[in-house]
Order: C-alpha cells, then sequence, then structure tokens
C-alpha cells in the first residue's frame, strides 16, 4: 500500500472526567478500542497504573455524544475519563455532561498548547486522513489529489471513505476544487454542504 498525504485534518481527542460522583472503585477509563486502545495501554495506562499504584479499567465506545447523554442522564454512569473527539468536546462540555478540570492540579494551562485546552478536556492527539491506494495495481502516474480520488476514469475502482460526515464534507469540497483554507467557510452555508453532498454523489457507482 502506497499513500500521498495530501491534506491533513487535525483533530483534537481528549480526556474528560464525566460529570457524575462514583464510589470507590477502579478508575475507568474508555477509548476507541482496537489496535488505538491497545497502544494506548502500553503508552498511557501501564506506566500511569504503576506509577500511581491503582488500577485501571477499561471500556471502549463508538464516540457518539448520544452515548454519553444517555449514561449520565440514565444514571448509570461508571466512566471516569472518556477520550472523545473535538466536537464532541465542545457539545458535551456546553451541555455539561463534563466534570470542568481543575487546571491548577495539572501544571497550569500555559503548560499546553493553546489550542488544546478547554474547560473540559486537554487535547491528546492530532491525526490525519491520507489519500491512499493500492500500489500492486496502480503503477506510475498515479492519483496525488482528492480531485484524482474522483477520477474514475483514468484511475478505475472501488472507492473508500470514512461513513461520516466528519472529513467525508471536507474532501469532496476540495475534490471539486474548494481551497483547504475556504473549505469551513463553504461548508458555513446550505449552499456549500450541498456542494458536497452533489459531489460525492459522483461516487456512488464506485
Amino acid at each position: 500500500m502506497q499513500s500521498k498525504s495530501t491534506w491533513m485534518f487535525a483533530l483534537a481527542a481528549v480526556a474528560l472526567m464525566l460529570s457524575t460522583a462514583v464510589p470507590a472503585r477502579d478508575l475507568t477509563v474508555v477509548s476507541w478500542g482496537g489496535a488505538y486502545q491497545d497502544a494506548q495501554r502500553e503508552v498511557y495506562f501501564k506506566p500511569f497504573m504503576e506509577k500511581a499504584k491503582i488500577k485501571l479499567a477499561e471500556e471502549n465506545w463508538d464516540g457518539g455524544v448520544g452515548t454519553l447523554r444517555a449514561k449520565i442522564q440514565g444514571g448509570n454512569n461508571n466512566w471516569d475519563v472518556v477520550q472523545v473527539e473535538s466536537e464532541e468536546l465542545l457539545l458535551g462540555c456546553e451541555e455539561g455532561l463534563y466534570e470542568k478540570l481543575d487546571w491548577s492540579k495539572l501544571g497550569g494551562k500555559d503548560k499546553y498548547l493553546p489550542d488544546a485546552v478547554n474547560d473540559c478536556g486537554v487535547g491528546a492527539i492530532v491525526y490525519s486522513f491520507i489519500l491512499a491506494y493500492d500500489g500492486d495495481k496502480i503503477k506510475g502516474d498515479a492519483p496525488k489529489s482528492w480531485a484524482d480520488f474522483w477520477n474514475v476514469q483514468k484511475w478505475p475502482g472501488k472507492r473508500a471513505l470514512r461513513k461520516g460526515p466528519k472529513t467525508t464534507l471536507e474532501i469532496a469540497l476540495m475534490a471539486d476544487g474548494v481551497a483547504p483554507k475556504d473549505v469551513y467557510k463553504t461548508l458555513g452555508t446550505n449552499e456549500g454542504v450541498e456542494r458536497a453532498f452533489k459531489k460525492l454523489d459522483q461516487l456512488k457507482a464506485n
């Protein structure tokens, strides 16, 4: 597999305290499962347990803010620290789903990147989306942009995008000629959203 990094879409993922008191028990941390959480276990969880001399319980989730609402409003919350994406951080903090952090106990906000701090969480990771293709099937001239990704005549074959609007709409607009710096300005209009979906319609057969 070969890939071309044509655009980086950074999303802050943050650790949060949910706003429900919990009895004395193992601290429960929640992430997204799979190989990602396996890596977190080795890099974060195990060293933390050794240093803090406490045990962590782990769970994983789908990342939807509706799941958080249901746990809090249903009174059955057993989660203490949850990894979420930036949109869920902002929305959940506004709704009061999370405990606000006491930054004096975390070294102060000035110890963190300015864009990584929020009243309810702190940025933990930045990741990107890239255009990738099968190097065994595509030789020589290869797709280098999202416009190329849409070019099914020159590079026939199935396409795959994230199942959801996040990043998918941005990619569609860039494929349609919108400059990266103008993507969110365009998406802020009904016409821009319609334009993105219209562009995605072009790939339905692929």
